[in-house]
């Protein structure tokens, strides 16, 4: 997108925010973004990312078609990459507070993990130690980025929505805290697929993998798929991109492990991390 098109899209959404009576102040909190990034959206001196003009639009209530009709006009790229160094320097617990205000748009969403135990059921140990790793996060930011991820996690309580989880038998053996606290983030795993809206599948190391389990990637419904990469967050809104990656959900779903048989590997695993802490 050109300068004049970054202009017109910050003009655009200025209108319609005006057009709605709501002051900058009132849709930037309801977009989880500081009123300062939106005054410079709004002024066209920074380019709103795809996820951001979503959070505008929802905050200012507009429909569903228009919000398409909108994004089209405004010619919003359909695939963006977000590099972590940037996402850090706005502070990672206010990208935690964005991630939740998406996943609160959701009603149906899919993940696929092969790097780690998702955001959404992971244990505060776990979480504690993902952030603990390099580049290093001050004490303060930290806390503030753990309280923000767990808080993400009310979502799966909320029985009107959907949540399908895929995640690689081996990311459940990576040693990413002590012995004790992976045995405690496996039994998480095993007490959150009871709930009736969340599906937890396993891929087992002995089936026949469907294709290479390259990167993480999450679904929101069938109109945003969010892929994470080791430099970069990638969202795409492309509707071949997004049948891509419904194709490849859909055909590791079709190896995994679930219910009963789920459950017995995750409690096997958990059962090697607690012989580990004895004979430790």
């Amino acid at each position: 997108m050109s300068s004049g098109d970054q202009h017109d899209l910050g003009r655009a959404l200025r209108e319609l925010r005006s057009a709605s009576g709501l002051t900058g102040a009132t849709v930037a909190r309801r977009a989880s973004m500081s009123a300062g990034k939106l005054s410079k959206i709004e002024n066209g001196r920074i380019l709103p990312s795809v996820v951001d003009v979503e959070l505008v639009l929802t905050a200012l209530e507009v429909s569903a078609e228009a919000k398409a009709e909108f994004l089209r006009a405004a010619r919003a790229a359909v695939t963006e990459s977000t590099a972590w160094r940037t996402l850090r320097r706005a502070g990672p617990w206010k990208h935690q507070q964005a991630i939740r205000a998406i996943e609160s748009q959701t009603q149906h969403l899919r993940l696929f993990q092969g790097q780690a135990i998702p955001g959404l059921l992971q244990t505060p140990d776990y979480i504690s130690a993902i952030f603990s790793r390099r580049p290093e996060l001050l004490p303060e930011t930290k806390a503030k980025t753990v309280a923000a991820r767990l808080e993400r996690q009310s979502a799966l309580y909320q029985a009107e929505r959907s949540f399908d989880f895929l995640i690689c038998e081996h990311v459940l053996r990576w040693l990413m805290c002590d012995p004790r606290a992976m045995a405690v983030q496996l039994d998480r795993l095993i007490s959150l697929s009871r709930l009736p809206n969340v599906s937890i599948g396993v891929i087992p190391l002995n089936r026949r993998m469907p294709d290479f389990p390259m990167t993480c990637f999450v679904i929101h419904d069938d109109r945003l798929v969010v892929i994470e990469t080791f430099h970069a967050e990638v969202a795409t809104r492309d509707t071949k991109d997004i049948a891509t990656y419904l194709d490849i959900f859909g055909r590791f779903a079709e190896v995994a492990l679930y219910g009963v048989e789920m459950c017995e590997l995750v409690e096997h695993i958990r059962d090697e991390f607690l012989t580990q802490r004895e004979s430790g």
